[in-house]
C-alpha cells in the first residue's frame, strides 16, 4: 500500500471514529449544556485517531467486525482526550496550545477543564460496556481501567511529574513512555481481540507490537518537541526542556532518538507478520516515526 492509498484509508476509518463519537458523546443542547461542549471542544479539535484505529485493526486481526470494536474505540479516544485536557492544565504541563487551537481551560476555564476531564473519562467506562457481548464487558472494562489507572497512564504522569526534580536516565525514561503512553496503545489492541473473540496468540503479539509502538510514539514526540516549532507541532514546542522534562533527547540526544524509535517501530512490524492486517499496522508503525506533528 502506497504511502498516499495509506493515508486515505486512515481518512476513512477517522471519518468512522469520528461519526461515532458525535452520536456517543453527550449533545451540546443536553443540560448542563457548557460541560458537554467542553468535551467536544477537545475530542473534535483535531486527532490522528491512532488510538480508536489501532483498536478497530485489532477487531480486524482478531477475526471480528469494526461494528463490534466501535465502543471500545470511542473509549479510548475519549479516555485520550481527557488525559490531554488534564495534562494542559497549569497544575500539569500549563500549556496554552493544543493542536493548534487554545487548550480547553483556556476557553472554558481551570474548573470546567477539569470536570470535562472527569466527563470524559466516566463516560469512556459507559461505552465500554456497550460492546455488543455482554460476557466480555467486565473484561473490557478492568482492561481499560488499568490502562489508564495507576499502572498505566495516570501512574506514568505521576512519573512525569516527579521526574522534574531528577537527573535523566534511560531507564527512567523509557518506564515513564511505557506507562504514559505504550499501556493506552496495548489496551486499545487488547480491547479489539477482546471484543472480536481473539485467541491469546494474536492478543500476545499484538499487545507486545503496540508496546513497542507506544514507545516509538513518545521518542519521536519527545524529539519533535525539541525541533517542530509551535504551528507545526500543534502545541508549545521546547515545553519539554524548559520544565526539565524526562525526555529521549535529554538522555541520548536527536539522533540516536531517532534511531531508536525506527528501530521499535521495525520490531514492532516483524510482530504483526501474517496477521490478517499486516499492510495496517505495518503501516502505522511507519507513520508513527516519520509523522512531523
Amino acid at each position: 500500500m502506497s504511502s498516499a492509498a495509506f493515508d486515505e484509508y486512515l481518512g476513512l476509518w477517522r471519518g468512522r471514529v469520528d461519526s461515532a463519537l458525535d452520536r456517543i458523546l453527550p449533545p451540546v443542547d443536553q443540560a448542563p449544556g457548557v460541560i458537554h461542549e467542553a468535551m467536544r471542544y477537545t475530542v473534535f479539535a483535531g486527532g490522528k485517531r491512532l488510538r480508536p484505529i489501532l483498536c478497530l485493526l485489532s477487531a480486524k486481526a482478531a477475526g471480528g467486525t469494526e461494528e463490534e470494536a466501535m465502543p471500545a474505540a470511542c473509549a479510548v479516544e475519549m479516555i485520550h482526550a481527557f488525559s490531554l485536557v488534564h495534562d494542559d492544565l497549569p497544575a500539569m504541563d500549563d500549556d496554552d496550545l493544543r493542536r493548534g487551537k487554545p487548550t480547553n481551560h483556556k476557553v472554558f476555564g481551570e474548573g470546567m477543564a477539569v470536570l470535562a476531564g472527569d466527563g470524559l473519562l466516566n463516560h469512556a467506562f459507559a461505552t465500554v460496556a456497550l460492546i455488543a457481548r455482554d460476557d466480555r464487558i467486565a473484561e473490557s472494562v478492568r482492561v481499560l481501567a488499568h490502562a489508564v489507572g495507576t499502572a498505566g497512564l495516570i501512574g506514568g504522569q505521576v512519573e512525569d511529574l516527579l521526574g522534574e526534580e531528577l537527573e535523566p536516565t534511560a531507564a527512567a525514561v523509557e518506564r515513564i513512555h511505557r506507562m504514559k503512553t505504550g499501556a493506552l496503545f496495548a489496551g486499545c489492541c487488547r480491547l479489539g481481540v477482546l471484543a472480536a473473540g481473539g485467541c491469546r496468540e494474536v492478543l500476545e503479539r499484538l499487545t507486545r507490537y503496540a508496546e513497542l509502538l507506544g514507545l516509538a510514539f513518545q521518542i519521536v514526540d519527545d524529539v519533535l518537541d525539541e525541533t517542530g516549532g509551535d504551528e507545526a507541532f500543534g502545541k508549545t514546542a521546547g515545553k519539554d526542556r524548559e520544565e526539565g522534562k524526562m525526555t529521549w533527547p535529554a538522555v541520548v540526544g536527536l539522533s540516536a532518538s531517532i534511531a531508536r524509535a525506527r528501530e521499535l517501530a521495525g520490531e514492532a512490524r516483524e510482530l504483526v507478520a501474517g496477521l490478517p492486517a499486516e499492510p495496517e499496522f505495518a503501516g502505522l508503525a511507519v507513520k508513527v516515526v516519520e509523522r512531523t506533528h
